[in-house]
Order: C-alpha cells, then sequence, then structure tokens
C-alpha cells in the first residue's frame, strides 16, 4: 500500500477572491494550494500575510506560478528574465514557498536549442538553489519548441542541476495522446510537482481547449487512474493537485466546487486503491420513486395499495413499479428515490468518505431504519437492502386493471448547468454508476446538454446550456419518471382508454420515421395512431411516449426496450419539448 498523498487545488480553480478561495479549498478539506500569481496581485495583503492566512487555515503553499517565457532566449532577454525571477524568489520567500512552475515558452524570443535551454534553466536553478527554492519546468502541449513532456525531461536531465525539476500536467500529456508509461522512466524525486484535471474529449485547439473546458477527475474522458498510476509507480509522492481552467468553475460558489474537487480527488485515490472506502455498491434496480404532490397516477393503470403509518405518504404500484406521493413539500416534483443496494450502511460509509453526509431522518417505532443521502441538486437518495421499507405502510386493498406498466426504466432530473459536471461525478463516485456520453441538441427554447449515468439503475441528467430573460417558456428544470412496458403501442392506448392525456406528436415526425426507415408502413401507422416515438441503434428498438405535465414540472414516459438498445431516445428529445409546449399552450 502507498502512502497517503496530500492534496492541493490551485486557485484559479475557484471563483472569488483570494481569501474566498483559500476558505473554500480548507473548509473541502485540502492540505494546500497552488498559489495562482493573478490571485496575489489582486489581493491588498503582502505575501507574509497571505502565508499567515494560509497557516491559520490549515493550508500549505506548494507551488507558486507561473514563470513564464524564461528559457532559450537571447542574452538581453535572459537578463531582464533573471531579474524577473529574483523578484519572484523575493515574494516566494515571503510565501514560505519553495517550488515555482517554469512554463515551457511561447515567447516569440524563443529559440529552438536544447543545449541553450538547459544553460539556461540551469542558471535559474543556481540562483533558486541559493535561496533554498526549486524550479518545475513543465512542458505545455503549445509551447513553442517544447511542447511534450518527453522533451522537458531531456532538457531537465541535459540541464543536470538538482533544483530543477518537471512537473507533469494530466492535460498537457493526455489531451495530445502522448503515452504517459514514459514517465515511470523519470526518477520520481525529478518530478517536483504533479498537476490533475480532466476533460470532455473536443476537436478544438489545445489552448482553447485547456483554458475553458477542464473539469475535476472523473467528469470528463481522460483515463487519469492509469496516467497517476504512472507518477506513482515513477516515486512521485508529492501532492496531488488539481489545476482546472473552467469558465464554469470560475463563476460557481467557491465552497461548493472546492468540495466538488476534492470528491473528485478522493474518487482518483479509490480508484488507485489509496483511500479506505467501501467499494462502491452495485444497484440492483429502483426500490420507489417519489413524487411530492398528488398526480393522477390512477389514469395510468396505478393502484393505491399503502399508506404510510406515520407520515402523509402514499404508496402507488403497477408491476414491479412503485410510487410514494407525498402530501408535503413543493407540489409537481420527484422528492426522493430508493435505490436497491446490497449493503446500505457500506453504501452510506461511502457516501459521507466522499463529501455527500447521510441526510437526517426520523423513523416512527416499527418503521424501516432507510438511510438518504442528498444528492447535488437536493434529490433525497434513499439506499434499501430489500423490501423491508413496505411494512411502513398499511395495505388499503384497493387493486386497479393496470395498463401494461412493469416497473421503472429510469428517471430524468434536470440539473442546474452550474452543476451538471457535479452530479455526473457524484452518481459515479458514490454510488458507482458509469456516465455514457454527452449529447447536446437544439430544443425548442435553446441548446439541451445530455447525459445517462447507469449500473443497476438508469438515469439522465440534462442541463439548459443558457437561459436568460423572460422569453423561455419551457418548463424550468423539468423532471420525468419512465416506466417499462412490455408493449408500447397497446400500453399507449389502454392509458389513452383510462383518460390519461398523452402528448399528441405532430404527422411529420411519422412522414420523416416513414422515410429514413424502413419499418413497415403498418408500424408506422401503428406508432402514429398512438403518438409512440422510435429509435434504434446496432442493437436494439426503442419505442416510447409520454404524458403530458402530471405537476408543475414533472411528467411521465412509457417505454420499451427491444434488443439491446440502451439509449434514452435521445433524437426524439426536441420533438418531445415542441409537443409538450403545444399541449401547455392548448391548455
Amino acid at each position: 500500500m502507498l502512502p497517503d498523498l496530500r492534496t492541493a487545488i490551485a486557485t484559479v480553480c475557484l471563483s472569488g477572491t483570494l481569501d474566498d478561495k483559500l476558505a473554500a479549498a480548507a473548509a473541502a478539506g485540502f492540505d494546500g494550494v497552488e498559489l495562482f500569481e493573478n490571485d496575489l496581485l489582486a489581493d491588498r495583503r503582502g505575501p507574509a500575510e497571505i502565508r499567515e492566512r494560509c497557516a491559520g487555515l490549515g493550508l500549505t503553499i506548494d507551488l507558486y506560478q507561473p514563470l513564464r517565457d524564461f528559457e532559450a532566449v537571447p542574452p538581453d532577454v535572459l537578463a531582464r528574465n533573471l531579474r524577473r525571477a529574483e523578484h519572484k524568489f523575493d515574494v516566494m520567500a515571503e510565501l514560505g514557498v519553495q517550488t515555482v512552475l517554469v512554463c515551457s515558452s511561447v515567447s516569440p524570443d524563443a529559440i529552438n536549442d536544447d543545449d541553450l535551454a538547459a544553460e539556461q534553466l540551469h542558471l535559474l536553478a543556481s540562483r533558486a538553489a541559493e535561496r533554498g527554492l526549486r524550479i518545475a519546468y513543465e512542458a505545455l502541449a503549445w509551447g513553442r519548441f517544447v511542447n511534450g513532456y518527453e522533451h522537458a525531461w531531456r532538457i531537465v536531465r541535459r540541464a543536470g542541476h538538482p533544483a530543477l525539476g518537471v512537473c507533469l500536467d494530466s492535460f498537457h500529456i493526455l489531451s495530445k495522446e502522448d503515452d504517459p508509461r514514459a514517465i515511470r522512466a523519470i526518477p520520481g524525486e525529478k518530478i517536483f510537482f504533479l498537476q490533475l484535471a480532466d476533460a470532455p474529449v473536443l476537436p478544438m485547439d489545445v489552448l482553447q481547449w485547456s483554458r475553458h473546458h477542464r473539469l475535476f477527475p472523473g467528469q470528463g474522458d481522460f483515463d487519469l487512474t492509469t496516467f497517476t498510476r504512472n507518477v506513482l509507480d515513477a516515486g512521485y509522492r508529492g501532492p496531488l493537485s488539481l489545476e482546472v481552467f473552467n469558465d464554469v468553475f470560475r463563476q460557481a460558489d467557491p465552497y461548493r466546487a472546492a468540495v466538488d474537487a476534492r470528491r473528485s480527488l478522493l474518487a482518483l485515490q479509490d480508484s488507485l486503491g489509496l483511500l479506505d472506502v467501501p467499494a462502491a455498491p452495485r444497484a440492483t434496480g429502483y426500490a420507489f420513486a417519489e413524487l411530492v404532490g398528488g398526480p393522477d397516477l390512477a389514469s395510468l393503470g396505478f393502484s393505491r395499495t399503502g399508506v404510510h403509518r406515520s407520515k402523509p405518504v402514499e404508496l402507488w404500484t403497477q408491476g414491479d413499479a412503485r410510487v410514494l406521493v407525498n402530501a408535503e413539500g413543493e407540489p409537481g416534483e420527484i422528492g426522493a428515490l430508493g435505490i436497491a443496494v446490497p449493503d446500505p450502511a457500506a453504501a452510506a460509509q461511502r457516501a459521507k468518505v466522499l463529501l455527500a453526509p447521510p441526510l437526517s431522518r426520523t423513523a416512527g417505532p416499527g418503521e424501516a431504519p432507510l438511510t438518504a443521502i442528498a444528492a447535488p441538486d437536493g434529490t433525497h437518495v434513499f439506499l434499501c437492502a430489500d423490501d423491508d421499507w413496505l411494512g411502513d405502510f398499511v395495505p388499503t386493498g384497493e387493486s386497479a386493471p393496470g395498463a401494461g406498466i412493469t416497473g421503472i426504466d429510469h428517471v430524468a432530473l434536470t440539473q442546474p448547468f452550474d452543476n451538471f459536471d457535479e452530479a455526473t461525478l457524484f452518481y459515479r463516485s458514490v454510488l458507482g454508476l458509469e456516465p455514457g456520453a454527452t449529447a447536446e441538441f437544439a430544443a425548442p427554447f435553446g441548446l439541451v446538454r445530455g447525459r445517462g449515468v447507469s449500473g443497476g439503475v438508469r438515469l439522465t441528467l440534462d442541463a439548459a446550456l443558457v437561459r436568460r430573460g423572460g422569453w423561455a417558456p419551457a418548463v424550468p428544470s423539468p423532471q420525468h419518471i419512465a416506466f417499462t412496458c412490455t408493449d408500447a403501442v397497446s400500453c399507449a392506448e389502454a392509458l389513452r382508454q383510462s383518460g390519461a392525456r398523452l402528448v399528441e406528436i405532430p404527422g411529420n415526425y411519422y412522414d420523416d420515421l416513414a422515410a429514413r426507415t424502413d419499418l413497415p408502413a403498418e408500424r408506422v401507422a401503428a406508432l402514429r395512431a398512438r403518438s409512440v416515438l422510435y429509435d434504434r441503434d446496432e442493437h436494439g428498438e426503442y419505442l416510447h411516449f409520454y404524458t403530458e405535465l402530471a405537476g408543475a414540472r414533472v411528467f411521465f414516459e412509457v417505454v420499451q426496450r427491444i434488443g439491446g438498445y440502451s439509449g434514452f431516445g435521445v433524437v426524439n428529445a426536441p420533438v418531445r419539448m415542441a409537443a409538450h409546449h403545444e399541449a401547455r399552450r392548448g391548455r
């Protein structure tokens, strides 16, 4: 087992003043910070006062950054650079920080000469060593001549100074698809610092990608577990530090963002076997979904089969689908999810370690001791081992004929845009659900981003990228529960007969469906007659239809999966959203 590693976060990751950032980092449990120079320059306190503030918060300053465009330059430029470096060394001495980051040059003054770069970095390291300081040289992915970590290491090795080492940044390495295995050839004592960032894979200029779209580990597409393992195998024992440039994070609540950041490092340590925490639970399905308010479940074929012994909550069932209706709270929203897991106590312990502590809950005499945790959007997630919780409900003896619904397929929760990536990390790290690909589509009133997470249960997370002004007639933060059935066409017909208000899909959709697929005409006609939408992939088919709103922002979907289809019919979302708007306007 490797020793415990300290954690740090760059102040550039968070919003607010420097004091806001430091307080948030300390509150989230970080051990140290990388102090970004701009944060120092904008602060009224001197470096020594900032050092005292950090110490009072229990934080160390692990890196001062950055020193740019230093190496491989003509003599006159070198003289200016050394004067600038000496000033930074003075600041570092007052801050009490030992290591400064030197980024590979992007300057037009730079010369493509590794020997010259090594010579000048050796000189810089000699000046630093006189003050007990170190230089961490980092290859920027867009560096003019040095843009790969192996190249940076060759220069450091050629310079041959004990106060000169490399800084490895996961973004600069993985964005260029450089092989991280060669990191193991770098002596651990020459890796002076490690910076971690995730990111979605985007086909764009690497500088813009880096400056605006980095994410915390576990939120993007990079394999940071393998990357970090290579660094640790090389012998690195410094802090695991986050350097994430992200437009959203730098406008978000710094305390919330810092907790999200710390959770990402805890999850990364767990993936490396460095965290003493129970394994992620393996969900076995939905125990229930809870609605606040009184949607018309009877028209969907549900039976009111139980009343809670001590709370204003009713149990409605159909097949294996169980829906709780809670009379307390804001009507018309999803208040809680019950997820079946083998060991709720272990799952709750994992949630606590990953900074999602259990919610307090009052249970009456003889009632099931359920444990709940809070998701980022406020949804309560109950961890259920079995069906003992059903004993909390007094049977009513009521029954309904049903309409063909058999269970819960997935639940869709709209997230505030600023917390979309946080929600992905929460469900991935705390509950062990695996994120699918992120999709974006043009909805009637703006661009929408969506991502499914699954593993025993399915969830979809959605967010409106921009919502500005009063011209947003869509339902704010819509949510829905998707039920399963074995025959979507017959189920839709049965629900219409029972009085359920189903969304009408325009005929243009079915004209296009007939033109772009090889579906038989009679099958398209059956879908058209019941407003059932259709999607397929190489694994199977997906038939689904929707109800109108059943509350302030809740509606229902009924789905039929055929074969190995595992998606959510995202291609049909704009059509459904427009149909929902028409239904609301018509009423």
